[in-house]
């Protein structure tokens, strides 16, 4: 069954400033509470399209994903994941930043969609809207300040 999370908040910071700290692929563990370290497979840059990231939670669970996509223009880098812990499979993010002109703030997205058992939709839509997407925005609030 197909499934999707959408997650969005407003950073009291310029895009430009938030898109530097989140930019780097392989730079979680800089920015994200629940991200214990993180690194590049096959010693490839950490925004070159088709690199893996390889990285573990605080928990200990170890997940890889690929970057397909990433623009500096338009402020976005997409990715899917290859291995985890949730039972889930086809799983497709995008985090992107829009500039917020009134007030130099940032409008943050963060959505993902994939495909899982009917019966795990709920908690799997719920547990990556808090824990990943909202908790790493928070984690940027804090950073940035508000």
């Amino acid at each position: 069954m197909m499934a999707r999370v959408f997650v969005s908040s407003v950073i009291n910071a310029e895009a430009g400033a938030v898109w530097e700290r989140v930019r780097d692929f392989n730079g979680l563990p800089k920015w994200h509470p629940r991200i214990r370290d993180s690194r590049i497979e096959d010693a490839l840059p950490g925004d070159k399209v088709g690199c893996i990231r390889n990285f573990n939670l605080q928990n200990g669970d170890n997940i890889r994903e690929q970057l397909v996509g990433l623009s500096d223009y338009d402020l976005f880098y997409s990715y899917t994941m290859l291995e985890g812990p949730m039972p889930l499979w086809d799983y497709m993010a995008t985090l992107r930043l829009t500039p917020v002109t009134d007030g130099d703030r940032c409008f943050a997205e963060w959505s993902a969609e994939f495909d899982c058992d009917p019966g795990n939709v709920t908690d799997l839509q719920n547990g990556i809207a808090t824990n990943v997407f909202q908790g790493g925005f928070d984690a940027l609030k804090r950073h940035f300040g508000g």
